[in-house]
């Protein structure tokens, strides 16, 4: 009776171990209300109400396996509007994430001789970091806002795949302006890549987030131009509307990653879980 199924967020996951059950829970991903099933129950239950579910682990655990996606088949319009509910009443948090962001790049900028070369050299640990902090928060999480500082701990790691990226970028830009833009679109996925697999280096996370993007471009593409019409409302607000706009941008970008990994095959075997 190994062969667990949880209901989360609208989306159904398993089968998996208990002890990725636990470790979900430890993470926040399985809260006490979300249901969840296995072969040897007659129908789904709260998760708060299965004995051990939420134990601390007596030791430590493997890192909890990401969420399974759809492999990019959700669409746009579902993508926005799962981010919207995952911000409703948790909004503060990622705002201040945002809030720090800015301040931090802009005041980077102002510094006297060597501003510049500073902002260069922090904008990549701290877009790694923001990128775990926004995917944690997206897995139904609830990190602390420090967390958008680890990005440092691997200081050399995302500095090389900022530096690569822009270089990238900016050749080919040199031809036109829009193999610049499909280079762009190409390479977002590379700070979640580096997340996920933390034993890759830049280079490899870049080629790995061109190979998740192929066939994915446009609807990323389509995706950044729903949130065109809110940009422009933000301008006239003086930019104060961004305060809202960048983390529910950043969230929603988070699930699309989460949504190109594959789905979690049925075992064969295994009996389907009762339908909700």
């Amino acid at each position: 009776m190994d062969n667990w199924y949880c209901h989360v967020g609208g989306q159904r996951y398993g089968p998996l171990r208990f002890e990725d059950m636990q470790a979900w829970c430890r993470e926040g991903r399985i809260k006490p209300e979300d249901l969840v099933w296995n072969e040897g129950m007659t129908d789904w239950a709260k998760a708060g109400g299965v004995p051990g579910l939420f134990m601390p682990p007596a030791s430590p655990s493997p890192e909890p396996p990401r969420p399974a996606g759809t492999d990019g088949h959700t669409c746009n319009a579902e993508l926005t509007a799962w981010a919207r509910e995952q911000l409703r009443g948790r909004w503060w948090p990622p705002i201040a994430v945002g809030l720090i962001l800015a301040a931090i790049q802009t005041g980077s900028g102002f510094l006297p001789y060597a501003g510049g070369l500073i902002q260069l050299a922090i904008t990549g640990p701290l877009e790694l970091g923001v990128a775990i902090y926004f995917l944690a928060f997206a897995r139904r999480g609830n990190p602390d806002i420090g967390v958008m500082f680890n990005g440092f701990q691997r200081f050399g790691s995302a500095l090389g795949a900022y530096l690569l990226m822009t270089l990238f970028i900016l050749l080919w830009s040199l031809l036109l302006i829009i193999p610049g833009i499909i280079a762009a679109l190409a390479y977002s996925q590379t700070y979640f890549v580096m997340i996920d697999h933390p034993e890759l280096g830049p280079l490899e996370a870049i080629t790995r987030s061109k190979e998740m993007m192929r066939g994915y471009k446009e609807k990323l593409f389509w995706l950044g131009l729903r949130f065109f019409g809110w940009s422009l409302l933000c301008i006239l607000t003086l930019g104060i509307g961004f305060i809202w706009l960048t983390p529910y941008m950043r969230v929603t970008y988070a699930r699309f990653y989460d949504d190109l990994q594959p789905p979690v095959p049925e075992q064969a075997g295994t009996p389907a879980p009762p339908v909700l």
